[in-house]
């Protein structure tokens, strides 16, 4: 396989096209009735569920990016306390900062002059190939778990297949 079309399969990857519901369906149209209430059997928000998404994702990207990464508490620093709640601004919020980094995250994959192999600075060994590809089977696991509590929820708009 040739470099770009590695690079073609892995921004689809982060997309979440093919195999995977895209991250823009899964959320499109949630309802503010919802964003902080507990689906059955679940200890936590479509809320929490999203901003977990949001900086477990911030959070790769740093470790790319930033030579001087520190590394983020388990699992403190990934999730909203079990008590927050938030408005639909913020729910809004957690939504753009998801997508902004992962405009950034598809950029460093596109960027031809970036080898996807070569090892990040500082790390065991990692490449951009091995966090891209994490980031990306992170996301797709749990954007389907939240359209599968939309489905548990009934939040789904009328007619949604």
């Amino acid at each position: 396989m040739d470099d770009d079309a590695l690079r073609r399969q892995l921004t689809g990857l982060l997309d979440g096209v093919g195999a995977h519901m895209p991250f823009d369906e899964a959320v499109a149209d949630f309802p503010d009735d919802a964003i902080n209430r507990r689906p059955p059997n679940v200890d936590y928000t479509p809320w929490h569920l999203l901003e977990h998404l949001r900086r477990t994702q911030a959070d790769i990207l740093d470790y790319v990016v930033n030579e001087a990464y520190v590394e983020s508490s388990w699992p403190a620093d990934f999730w909203p306390d079990r008590d927050a709640t938030t408005t639909r601004e913020m729910f809004d919020q957690t939504i753009r900062a998801f997508r902004a980094d992962l405009v950034a995250l598809r950029a460093l994959v596109a960027d031809p002059a970036r080898d996807l192999f070569a090892i990040i600075p500082g790390t065991p060994g990692h490449t951009l190939l091995r966090e891209v590809r994490i980031d990306a089977d992170h996301n797709a696991y749990h954007v389907g778990e939240f359209a599968i509590l939309r489905q548990v929820m009934g939040t789904w708009p009328p007619g949604h297949s």
